[in-house]
């Protein structure tokens, strides 16, 4: 493989995972909710409606008082707030990733996150932006998402999430899911993203031969997505790249284990003629903790 080959490579692979995916619910569905993180227990709820509620996709500032964010929207929006406290055996990551879950289970696009001081002040995000004052915690320790999905009728939902832990060391998720109005502009929102779906994240073990961790919800969504005409299935195959390892080694490690998944694919109805395999090896890394190491991301092209 030349250099050509792989830097071309790796722009198809960052072009399709930048970008998310498209409804895989009912209009219905998409109007709940997420299903709240099950170790948390509902403190308060807020409807919302507002010709002009604020939208932060940015780490925020503030200014002589006033707010700034580089990028910002006053959107009109109906729906929901919710703040839930977190049992003191879980955690606000494990809070994190669940409702990461449930928003990509409907074809959510994230689009924008951030974690720590990173976001900004806390003193901010709970008593201005969120007007929630026991979200007020520590700077460190604090997390942020914006999520987007649309339904096949350009019907429109944004899921804001906010994690916290207080100086008490108790931690607190707020959620916000709001749908908003017809014509309004989502920044970063991209209408093709409703024919990406996924990425699917599959860790993988081995050489010769190879173990993945993938759940049967994982096989059962992938396998409804992958059953609709025409629909491609992308397997972006990563590696880490060990000690003594060539780039070239790395990924051709990479390509292997993809191969291997596919095999695996096949015998649960994922015909090997819908896979395409990009293998990236150890070549693109993702500000994301959950998407290090030797993996698979999977993505589903719709027709």
């Amino acid at each position: 493989m030349n250099n050509r080959a792989v830097v071309m490579k790796l722009r198809s692979l960052l072009a399709a995972a930048l970008l998310a995916c498209g409804s895989v619910a009912s209009a219905s569905e998409l109007g709940e909710p997420l299903d709240k993180f099950a170790q948390s227990s509902l403190q308060s709820a807020l409807d919302i409606r507002s010709s002009g509620h604020l939208v932060l996709m940015s780490p925020v500032r503030e200014i002589r008082g006033e707010i700034r964010s580089d990028v910002m929207a006053r959107l009109p929006v109906n729906g929901k707030g919710q703040l839930f406290e977190i049992n003191r055996d879980a955690s606000r990551r494990a809070a994190q990733e669940h409702y990461r879950r449930e928003l990509q289970a409907r074809g959510g696009q994230i689009l924008f996150e951030c974690s720590g001081v990173a976001c900004g002040r806390s003193n901010v995000w709970a008593n201005q932006i969120f007007e929630q004052p026991r979200l007020l915690g520590r700077d460190q320790d604090q997390d942020y998402f914006v999520g987007a999905v649309a339904d096949v009728d350009g019907n429109r939902w944004l899921t804001l999430l906010y994690t916290v832990t207080r100086g008490n060391q108790r931690e607190y998720v707020w959620v916000e899911h709001l749908q908003v109005a017809a014509g309004a502009d989502i920044p970063g929102f991209q209408a093709s993203a409703a024919r990406l779906l996924g990425p699917i994240i599959v860790p993988w073990q081995g050489g010769v031969t190879h173990r993945f961790d993938l759940s049967t919800t994982d096989r059962r969504r992938l396998g409804e997505w992958a059953a609709e005409e025409g629909a491609e299935v992308v397997l972006a195959a990563f590696s880490s790249l060990e000690n003594d390892e060539t780039l070239n080694d790395s990924i051709a490690r990479a390509e292997r284990a993809a191969g291997a998944l596919a095999d695996v694919l096949a015998k649960s109805g994922v015909s090997r003629e819908q896979v395409r395999i990009l293998a990236i090896g150890p070549g693109v890394q993702v500000a994301d903790p959950n998407r290090t190491g030797d993996r698979i991301e999977i993505l589903v092209i719709k027709r």
